[in-house]
């Protein structure tokens, strides 16, 4: 069967595109969905030295744009990159909470090697600053197993803590072995994001200029007042969870057969493990581990012919820090167990054999939830031509890297390998 390769990529500046008037509480759009939308995919094409004419089909991730924005029917929206040159190509629009545009990205490649399509565009967007927090909690909280979940109040930090409670009991740690490691987790993740031009955190923002790149820092910080790191779901504090963002991302996509004769900067997708689990937490067998993202790796590694000693790099899902563990362990990067450690022990920075999350992650980056998985796609796709947006693995030119992006907490699992055609 014939592979699907990237041929280009683009990504969005992140960030939260909106002012806010905190007396009257009136929200502005500065950069809307649809401009975000239309940055991405015409960015891509660019990238990829082709026209939108060839373009045969466009896929868009997007995980809640009725509630964030009030917009549905999202997939005609694609022509808009280009109208004259895209008008009656067919459009889908996929959704797989936040790895929705990972979703579309594998559908892309499925209708690829059906055969059927030569070139395809697959765009991943979310707006989410338009809405105050209270809207942004529930429409998050749709993406969880309604009737037990959300709709008795339960949140995405309060799923993920969770499976933090899990993993802690599971392993016998204590409080502060866990905050310990999840302090090391966030401080390399802005120390990463810091060198990112892109990341909703760079330099500049609130944790560079506190010096939060110092896990130390982190942990002194006190738990309430300005500058606080308060609990926002027992054991994760504000320092654990990902960033609300605005931000979109795009890939253009052809047979790997094509893409080595008409592009000099081809990517192929050469594993692909997709998994799901129960969406509801009470109905999996454990809350310590992914075990549906188990899956997806061995699924992945299989078909891309590798295993872990492979891959110079990897970009995981770490919505909230609990998450970067469990994605770590599964990838087969550490031990059960001892991710925590081993991010203690400065594991997975830069001069690491597989550096983790070099673009910042979700908590640095930022995290447009629909266009989380092809941000991730982007960044990677940058990384293995030798054009990396922000930090770079010191080892080695890469050669093969990893994206692992997670829907919900850990309902759907998504596990790419990328490797550079030379």
């Amino acid at each position: 069967m014939s592979k699907t390769s990237i041929i280009g990529a683009y990504n969005t500046k992140f960030g939260a595109f909106v002012q806010k008037n905190r007396e009257t509480g009136e929200i502005k759009d500065t950069k809307s969905f649809y401009d975000l939308l239309e940055e991405a995919g015409r960015g891509a094409l660019e990238d990829a030295g082709i026209s939108a004419k060839e373009i045969d089909g466009i896929w868009i991730g997007s995980c809640s744009p009725s509630k964030f924005i009030n917009q549905e029917h999202i997939g005609p929206l694609g022509l808009e990159v280009a109208p004259e040159d895209l008008q009656f190509v067919p459009t889908t629009r996929t959704e797989g909470a936040c790895a929705s545009s990972s979703v579309a990205l594998y559908n892309a490649a499925f209708a690829i090697e059906s055969g059927r399509f030569k070139r395809v565009l697959v765009i991943g967007i979310e707006k989410m600053n338009t809405l105050p927090t209270p809207g942004v909690t529930h429409a998050l909280a749709c993406s969880s197993f309604w009737p037990d979940e959300g709709a008795h109040g339960m949140t995405f930090p309060g799923l993920f803590a969770e499976l933090a409670k899990g993993y802690m009991a599971h392993h016998n740690y204590s409080l502060e072995q866990m905050q310990e490691m999840f302090a090391h987790i966030s401080a390399l993740s802005y120390k990463n994001g810091f060198e990112n031009p892109l990341a909703h955190f760079s330099k500049g923002a609130p944790p560079h200029r506190l010096g939060l790149d110092d896990p130390q820092k982190i942990l002194d910080l006190p738990e309430t007042g300005k500058g606080s790191n308060p609990y926002i779901a027992y054991p994760l504090r504000l320092h654990d969870c990902s960033l609300v963002s605005d931000g979109a991302a795009a890939l253009v996509l052809a047979p790997t057969d094509d893409a080595k004769k008409i592009s000099s900067r081809a990517v192929e997708i050469s594993g692909i493990g997709m998994a799901s689990d129960r969406l509801s937490e009470k109905q999996r067998g454990n809350l310590y581990e992914l075990t549906a993202g188990k899956m997806a790796v061995q699924r992945s590694f299989a078909e891309a012919d590798i295993s872990i000693d492979d891959v110079n790099f990897a970009e995981v899902h770490d919505c909230f820090s609990i998450n970067q563990i469990l994605t770590t362990e599964a990838l087969g990067l550490s031990k059960q167990g001892q991710a925590g450690f081993d991010y203690i022990n400065q594991r997975f920075g830069p001069d690491d054999l597989c550096p983790v999350n070099l673009s910042g992650g979700l908590k640095s980056k930022g995290h447009p939830v629909g266009a989380t998985g092809a941000s991730m796609h982007a960044l990677a796709y940058k990384q293995l031509v030798g054009e990396p947006i922000g930090m770079t693995p010191e080892k080695k030119e890469p050669e093969i890297g990893v994206v692992f992006n997670v829907g919900g907490s850990g309902a759907t699992n998504c596990v790419s390998v990328l490797k550079r055609i030379k």
